[in-house]
């Protein structure tokens, strides 16, 4: 890919002791497993507004919807000095070229999901913290997900996915582009998207096949976030297997009878939670070159990110 893959991320999880207390979340897959293919932009918003390491502990109170930033034991109001903070800071990192977002969980500034809001003393799983709620506003099409669910395998795989999606679609807008040029890039994401939304390529398709009556640009923005709402929603198992099932009716007369039974059997064991994703995939990418499929040898869905990620080999 021609630009660098930058990433936002919270600056404790890159191992800064930022953190109230004077500490850090470093956390090791972030920064060596994912560090060797994004270029992180970390960013801390309670020492960004300007308060201090160590500080006071602070918690959202009030209403979820629009809750209110206050210390824990003196209770004063820090709401207005971190909404003026993400104000500068979304465009700041607008600059930035961002592909995504990994924020700290339970954080007040920072936590993406759940994060407790406090009223009248109760503490509720309801809210967003004030920063992550800033940039899922400014950037609403953007990849973002809490350090902790990254863990989940699914969760994770779907995240980066998504990135890697992103970044191909910067990178197909840096040139001067065509209809023709978008025809080509929905035709190798084809099986991509149909893994995680069918649906959702229909819609794209029509799209595209009425593109010449619409502006460029404005033509663009449409594809760019049904593109990037189809990659939101997850590449099930039943999904996967009908496109493994799609790839085989490709060169599926090619193939032996034994060769066939094989990767019937393989599909199936994916299918039934026996085997991993990889190995279906590895097996068809091998016909795909044997039978020098040029169709499928151009689908980004054989390979839509590093296999040193590893993100299809856990059932």
């Amino acid at each position: 890919m021609s630009n660098p893959i930058a990433v936002g991320v919270s600056a404790c999880l890159m191992g800064e002791p930022v953190r109230y207390d004077g500490g850090h979340k470093h956390d090791h897959y972030i920064t060596d497993t994912l560090g060797r293919f994004f270029h992180f932009v970390p960013v801390c918003p309670e020492v960004g507004c300007g308060l201090p390491v160590p500080r006071e502990a602070m918690r959202l109170e009030g209403d979820p919807a629009a809750p209110r930033l206050v210390t824990n034991r003196t209770g004063v109001d820090f709401s207005d000095l971190m909404r003026e903070y993400c104000q500068r800071t979304v465009k700041d990192l607008a600059k930035q070229d961002l592909c995504g977002f990994i924020f700290k969980k339970n954080s007040p500034s920072s936590g993406l999901f759940r994060v407790k809001v406090y009223n009248g003393g109760v503490p509720a799983k309801t809210g967003r913290g004030l920063f992550a709620d800033a940039i899922v506003r400014h950037f609403p099409l953007l990849p973002v997900e809490e350090e902790g669910r990254l863990y989940d395998m699914n969760l994770r795989e779907n995240f980066i996915e998504r990135v890697f999606a992103f970044r191909e679609w910067k990178d197909f807008l840096l040139g001067d582009r065509g209809m023709g040029d978008l025809v080509e890039f929905h035709s190798r994401h084809k099986l991509q998207v149909m893994a995680h939304s069918p649906e959702i390529y229909r819609e794209m398709g029509r799209l595209v096949a009425e593109g010449k009556q619409m502006a460029l640009a404005e033509l663009f923005d449409s594809y760019q976030e049904l593109l990037m709402r189809a990659f939101s929603l997850h590449a099930t198992v039943k999904k996967n297997s009908n496109v493994l099932s799609h790839i085989m009716g490709y060169f599926k007369r090619q193939l032996t009878t034994e060769e066939k039974a094989e990767l019937l059997e393989v599909i199936s064991g994916y299918h039934d939670g026996f085997i991993p994703l990889i190995v279906p995939v590895t097996l068809l990418k091998h016909y795909v070159r044997k039978f020098g499929q040029e169709y499928l040898q151009k689908q980004t869905y054989l390979l839509p990110h590093p296999m040193e990620l590893m993100l299809r080999n856990h059932v």
